[in-house]
């Protein structure tokens, strides 16, 4: 398929099967879940009533103060005491394999280019790190909240494009289906997309 590039007129040819797929929500939903929970850190951790300090002694006697019965000044109904279901630390990771990984990629690089959502330009560089370059060159593409994918991670850009807001830049190798769902409008350099359509082939 030939897709117009923003800028010059010209066109690329790029792959079908990587940019014209069909659109598969229950997919795209399921990796960008898995992926979501992959960057949960899993780190909450609470106390029981065993490993809570101090309650090893009865409070009061079992009979006779009209008080209620009490093992422990640790107990889960005490000020203080353990939590009943303590929450430990644990793993959320969620299975992907590569073939719905690439299909999801696919299913939303295709579904972007059909919204206009998905501008190709020749390339997106600049000689230094100023961001009113970056913010006109987005403004004559008409994308000026955008996520940049590039060829190659370029210094100079991320400097320059750090104090944008909604402007995030990566590279094609780093591109993933949460940045690209969540994106307003992608920018990417021909290049950056004939890396992802060898990589999703």
């Amino acid at each position: 398929m030939k897709v117009k590039l923003h800028g010059n007129g010209e066109s690329v040819e790029l792959a079908d099967a990587s940019f014209g797929a069909p659109f598969n929500e229950p997919l795209v939903h399921q990796v960008v879940v898995a992926y979501l929970a992959g960057a949960r850190s899993g780190t909450k951790a609470q106390k029981t009533r065993a490993e809570v300090r101090g309650g090893g002694i009865k409070p009061w006697r079992q009979k006779g103060t009209g008080r209620a019965r009490a093992g422990s000044i640790r107990s889960p109904i005490w000020v203080g005491g353990g939590r009943a279901f303590a929450a430990k630390p644990r793993n959320h990771d969620q299975k992907v394999n590569r073939k719905m990984y690439r299909g999801a990629m696919r299913s939303v690089l295709s579904e972007l280019l059909r919204q206009d959502r998905l501008l190709l330009t020749d390339a997106f560089a600049v000689e230094a790190p100023k961001t009113k370059e970056v913010r006109g060159r987005l403004r004559d593409l008409g994308a000026e909240r955008a996520l940049i994918v590039v060829e190659a991670f370029d210094h100079n850009l991320w400097l320059a494009a750090r104090n944008l807001p909604g402007v995030d830049v990566v590279d094609a190798s780093s591109v993933d289906p949460v940045s690209l769902v969540g994106a307003e409008k992608v920018v990417m350099t021909t290049a950056a997309a004939k890396i992802l359509e060898g990589r999703l082939g």
